[in-house]
Parts: structure tokens; C-alpha cells; sequence
């Protein structure tokens, strides 16, 4: 598997099989915040991506927001309500947060997945740092310029990909 490509490929966080990830041994949950768990039009989480967490929670997953957004407190805000940890300025695709977040929560590579919307950024990340990826679509079409042109060098990697959960 390349640095580019993702374990899975699922159509949103709250279609993601949280008992397959604990049968699949998996104790931390690292998600990339902005339109993978909050819209970028939006300021907090929808009600779809909370239950999906609650639910992970009460299964026992750790889960962690790894986020490149340089705006520390809306990282903090998000994490606060989602009732998780939060790391902003992450750098990705550095793994340098992942690796941290590993040793914080004291969970071996095998045991944590990295839930991101952005190839180049999250699932490289993930890849680098030896964890399991899982690449979801995108919650808003609103992008930070940047963004928004590797989202098109993304569509041509991603060829004809599914996306689990769609129609």
C-alpha cells in the first residue's frame, strides 16, 4: 500500500463500522477536524458525527482530533464537545502528532487508525506513521484555497474509488 493510499474508503465518519474497529483490535481513534468531523461552513459538529462518537466511546475507543488548523481554540471548542482530546498545528503530513498521540495513549501502531478527508494530508500522515487510514468524503464543498487545488490532483488519484456508504 502507497503513502496515497487509504485502508479503507468510507463515504462519512458516522458510516464508519465502530464494532468492526474494535473486533479489528483497533483502541484509538485519531480524526482529522475540519469537514471530517466539522463542516468547514460550520462551527460545530453535526448531531450524526456526536451520536457516531458517543456510540464509539461506549465501546471503549479513544478517540483524539489531530488537526493542521492553526486556530488552537476552535480545535479545543470542537474537542471539548465532542467530549475528546484535541491537537491543532499538527503539520501533517508529518506524523510527528500521530506518533505523539500514540505514545500519550499508550496504543501500538496496530491498535490505532487515523478517519481523515484529505489524502495528501491525513492519509499520508497515518501511512507515515505506520497506523491503519481510513479516507472519507468531505462534509462541505467549502475549502481553504490550497485545499481546494489538491482536491482536484485528489479526484484523479482516487480514479473511479467507492466509497462505502454510498449510493
Amino acid at each position: 500500500m502507497g503513502i496515497f493510499s487509504a485502508s479503507a474508503y468510507v463515504a462519512s465518519v458516522d458510516r464508519i463500522d465502530v464494532d468492526a474497529l474494535v473486533d479489528g483490535g483497533i483502541k484509538l481513534v485519531l480524526l482529522d477536524r475540519d469537514n471530517t468531523c466539522v463542516p468547514r461552513d460550520a462551527k460545530v459538529p453535526p448531531k450524526d458525527v456526536c451520536s457516531w462518537f458517543e456510540y464509539a466511546q461506549s465501546k471503549g475507543l479513544t478517540l483524539c482530533l489531530v488537526s493542521n488548523n492553526i486556530h488552537l481554540d476552535q480545535v479545543q471548542r470542537s474537542a471539548r464537545e465532542l467530549g475528546i482530546d484535541g491537537v491543532g498545528c499538527a503539520l501533517k503530513p508529518l506524523p510527528t502528532a500521530v506518533f505523539a498521540a500514540l505514545r500519550r495513549f499508550g496504543v501500538e501502531k496496530h491498535e490505532a487508525v487515523f478517519i481523515g478527508d484529505q489524502l495528501f494530508t491525513d492519509v499520508a500522515a497515518g501511512n507515515l506513521a505506520g497506523i491503519k487510514t481510513i479516507l472519507v468524503r468531505p462534509q462541505s464543498e467549502v475549502d481553504l484555497w490550497y485545499t481546494k487545488l489538491l482536491r482536484h490532483v485528489e479526484r484523479i488519484v482516487l480514479g473511479h474509488v467507492k466509497f462505502e456508504g454510498e449510493e
